[in-house]
């Protein structure tokens, strides 16, 4: 603040209480005058509203006050405020000033604290800063702030932003406010939005022409941004007259666009001449809410429209605004607050800051001298020359059509996303504005378009020499095309070839250059902090593509079954050849013999019977039904390997020759990429590859021979262009499947365009429909039977997995098998030795002994003696006579 400033406004306090001041201490009876002193501009509207108000409270007081008059003193025009600061000092603490209100600026409450700060007079200011500071009660002890900083307010405002979908915004403001403006501006970031353009008006008294300044202050605004959504902050009622005058001259006050006017305006809305808001219609205005119901209310309205009629005829509206209800409340705060210092024999200072009571303006209650913030605003809507009142809206609850119960409270959820009632927009528009400059046929919209790209199937420009005209073709430009008649609204364009980087696009369309771009742009984090993108109508991510060499082992024939399944099969085999041994090692001759034939036999009769080549004959039934399980169970194994193996000598097995990343870094393999786009950059910063071994490519057909002649080991591409390479060039290549991805291909607009939504929308209607899919086998897919080759091997090994079940049969079948047999067996052994017992008696141990010895001779000789198959069955019936000895010790041996 500059010294003739802080010299006019020291003077300007004290030179009216030279000019009105009366004793303090004269008395009417016994009572004690106590005089208030009143810092308003008595010759605006809102200062003769504060008049009249502080008067009548002041009347109210005096009437009903035994002991205390209250004497109020208006400020008179200065002309000359140049009279030194020290005389007002002087006056100060010769007359005892008790009590100083007014200041609707924060300046002016600023600079009246800081003159009064030794004398510790109390200040009531009707203004505060939009952002307090912490030591404020310390620098301005006795500094009582009768409002409420900007905090609610631009939460309000940046709500409002938000339920409407404005990304961007014009923020007009006079000349100082940068707290505010600071301020509006985080909370617009906090809701995804931002400030476009900062339109800085100076004080009315600095203007010759008013009009004209802010004429060519506007078509600046015209020519630098596309944002028709205007926020006015803190400014006066003739500076905004004078904006609104000029804007809807120009155009800026018509159906595509947005205004939001202060609360220091639309507080005034009550009281101001009607034909001055005639210009504002359609704006959006927050007004501070008061109830107008209560019998206090009504009963101060009746008493100041006649007061104000008879004081300022010439004034056609008499109704008083919130400025009249904050002013009738600050001499209550003064009255109360000397009333309870009679008794309670406080400061004065202490007893305004402990106020507590429901005024015409809402609730007082003071916190670290500054008004308690429980903000409740009414959103009002400029209808011609009234409002209409829409939603209330609360910090907690965000828009809402009625103020919530006391009980109920706690329940409401926060809604911020739309205002319940139907807004009158700019145009008589009654649905959203979109907030911007939609492009016209005199001025259609700049679109930018790659015009080198390394993939023609996806944007291509080619230039007719004669005509000096361009055709775009592609991917790309045919989902624009059929976007255009989703939008639901015509939007003239023209296409601009620009041969640069991507980057440089991106930075084309942050300078408003261009207006957007349509090609293949991927979506990236750090493109989203200066452009806008369409939701992506393709998946973006990093493929690398390598070489294929033929696969060839000489353990082919060993692919078709996993380990696992080699393993089982095996297994079940030695468990079938045992179980067959034991059932047929009895009654089978073929399995008799020494121990080493009766293996042979047992493993050359299972073995055959893989390939059902087996000649032995099965005497036993329970082996009859292990072999149908197991030959079942053959029968599926043959055909499967057969199969398989017929699959894998037929089709070509290939093998990448590289298989990751880490292999390429670590033997210092060239690899090539797009230079023009991100992945070279990604490619050095994230995955440390060195700058010498990237090298760039610069066309689709510039890859097949840098493989050839092995300039590069592998390719790195965006999953769109990988397909497209790999759907062309389908021989010898392999690519692997991404494992980092990215947002997507997407159009590019400026940030903040309502075009870009729209853009979105039908694109994902399209993606619905399945249009894009279309598109995507016309320009992307090859047209010939060419696939995509993937790293893993064309014909899998079968797994145990496919087969355990049939594995399972057998085993348990086996399994079942071989105990009844065991069962049969120990049944059959102990009926023959208790019918042994009951024909002989019983034996002597001797005899007992001489028997078995006998019976494991006969054995040992069947199994070592060179008989014939006919001798051995003429053996055969000789056992049961040489079990049926009956006495001891001879042994009669029969012949038959």
């Amino acid at each position: 603040m500059n010294l003739p400033s802080t010299i006019f406004l020291s003077y300007v306090l004290l030179s009216f209480l030279l000019i009105t001041y009366y004793q303090v201490e004269a008395t009417d009876g016994d009572n004690q005058v106590i005089s208030l002193g009143a810092i308003i501009d008595v010759n605006s509207r809102i200062g003769k509203e504060q008049r009249v108000a502080m008067e009548l409270a002041a009347q109210t007081y005096n009437n009903t006050s035994n002991t205390y008059k209250l004497a109020l003193h208006f400020q008179q025009p200065i002309k000359d405020p140049f009279r030194p600061t020290s005389l007002a000092r002087r006056m100060i603490i010769t007359q005892k000033m008790q009590v100083i209100i007014g200041m609707h600026t924060w300046k002016e409450a600023a600079s009246v604290a800081e003159l009064v700060r030794k004398s510790q007079v109390p200040v009531i200011s009707f203004a505060a800063p939009s952002i307090t500071p912490s030591l404020m009660p310390i620098r301005w002890p006795s500094l009582v702030r009768m409002a409420k900083n900007g905090t609610a307010y631009a939460k309000c405002v940046a709500d409002m932003v938000h339920a409407c979908s404005w990304q961007r915004v014009v923020v007009i403001y006079e000349d100082g406010d940068y707290e505010m403006l600071a301020l509006l501006s985080e909370t617009l970031q906090d809701v995804g939005s931002l400030i476009e353009y900062r339109l800085a008006l100076p004080s009315l008294s600095y203007l010759s022409n008013p009009g004209e300044f802010i004429r060519e202050e506007l078509f600046k605004v015209i020519e630098n941004t596309q944002s028709r959504v205007f926020i006015v902050l803190q400014s006066s009622l003739e500076m905004v007259i004078h904006l609104f005058r000029e804007a809807s001259q120009m155009g800026l006050v018509d159906r595509e666009s947005a205004w939001i006017i202060p609360e220091s305006i639309t507080n005034l809305l009550d009281s101001v001449n009607k034909s001055a808001i005639s210009y504002m219609e359609g704006a959006l205005g927050i007004k501070t809410y008061y109830s107008e119901l209560s019998s206090e209310y009504q009963n101060f309205e009746v008493r100041f429209r006649k007061s104000f009629r008879a004081k300022y005829p010439e004034e056609d509206n008499s109704s008083p605004g919130f400025y009249a209800l904050q002013a009738h409340d600050s001499i209550k705060i003064v009255a109360q607050a000397i009333d309870r210092m009679a008794s309670d024999r406080n400061t004065l200072l202490r007893e305004i800051l402990s106020s507590n009571f429901v005024g015409l303006s809402g609730e007082i209650r003071f916190e670290a001298a500054q008004l308690y913030q429980n903000s409740t605003f009414r959103i009002v809507n400029v209808d011609r020359k009234s409002y209409r009142e829409l939603d209330f809206w609360t910090p907690e609850g965000g828009f809402m059509s009625s103020l919530p119960t006391e009980q109920g409270s706690n329940s409401v959820s926060r809604n911020t996303e739309s205002l319940s009632e139907v807004v009158i927009w700019p145009g008589k528009l009654t649905t959203i504005p979109e907030g911007w400059s939609l492009p016209t046929k005199q001025k259609p919209m700049r679109i930018a378009v790659p015009g080198r790209t390394s993939f023609s199937k996806f944007v291509k420009v080619d230039r007719d020499e004669l005509t000096d005209s361009y055709t775009y073709t592609g991917f790309c430009i045919d989902i624009f095309k059929n976007v255009l008649p989703l939008l639901g609204y015509d939007l003239p364009y023209e296409f601009h070839p620009i041969n640069g980087t991507y980057p440089d696009l991106v930075q084309l369309v942050y300078n408003k250059t261009y207006d957007a771009v349509v090609g293949d742009v991927t979506i990236l984090e750090e493109r989203l902090q200066y452009v806008d993108f369409t939701m992506p109508y393709a998946e973006s991510g990093l493929s690398m593509i390598v070489t294929e060499k033929s696969e060839e082992s000489t353990w082919m024939f060993m692919k078709p079954f996993t380990w696992q399944m080699w393993v089982a099969t095996g297994a079940v085999l030695m468990y079938t050849m045992i179980v067959v041994w034991c059932l047929e090692r009895k009654p089978n001759p073929e399995f008799h013999g020494n121990w080493k034939r009766q293996i042979s036999t047992a493993l050359m009769f299972t073995f055959s019977s893989l390939f059902f080549a087996h000649r032995e004959k099965i005497y036993s039934d329970l082996t009859r039904v292990v072999m149908v399980s197991w030959l079942f169970l053959v029968l599926i194994l043959n055909s499967s390997y057969t199969a398989s193996l017929s699959s894998m000598l037929t089709v070509q097995r290939l093998r990448p020759n590289v298989t990751d990343i880490e292999c390429l870094k670590k033997n210092n393999m060239k690899i090539g990429c797009d230079g023009d786009s991100f992945v070279r950059t990604y490619l050095e910063q994230v995955e440390d590859f060195k700058p010498e071994n990237i090298i760039h490519i610069n066309s689709e057909y510039s890859y097949e021979d840098a493989f050839k002649n092995n300039t590069i080991a592998a390719a790195f591409l965006e999953v769109p262009y990988e397909k497209v390479y790999i759907s062309k060039y389908c021989k010898g290549y392999s690519a692997f499947v991404p494992t980092i991805k990215f947002g997507g291909l997407g159009f590019m607009f400026q940030k903040g365009s309502p075009v870009a939504k729209d853009f979105s929308k039908a694109i994902l209607k399209l993606l619905e429909q399945g249009e894009i899919k279309k598109l995507e086998d016309k320009w992307l897919n090859s047209a010939d039977e060419c696939f995509n080759n993937s790293t893993s091997d064309t014909t899998q090994s079968l797994r145990l997995g496919s087969f355990w079940v049939l594995y399972v049969i057998s085993g348990v079948t086996s399994t079942i098998c071989f105990l009844l047999y065991t069962i049969q067996s120990l049944k059959s052994s102990h009926t023959f030795r208790h019918e042994a017992e009951g024909r002989n008696g019983h034996l002597s141990d001797e005899s007992q002994w001489k028997r078995i010895l006998l019976i494991a001779k006969q054995i040992y000789s069947r199994k070592h003696s060179p008989f014939t198959h006919e001798h051995q069955q003429a053996m055969a019936p000789q056992l049961p006579d040489i079990i049926t000895v009956t006495s001891p010790p001879t042994v009669t041996v029969h012949s038959s």
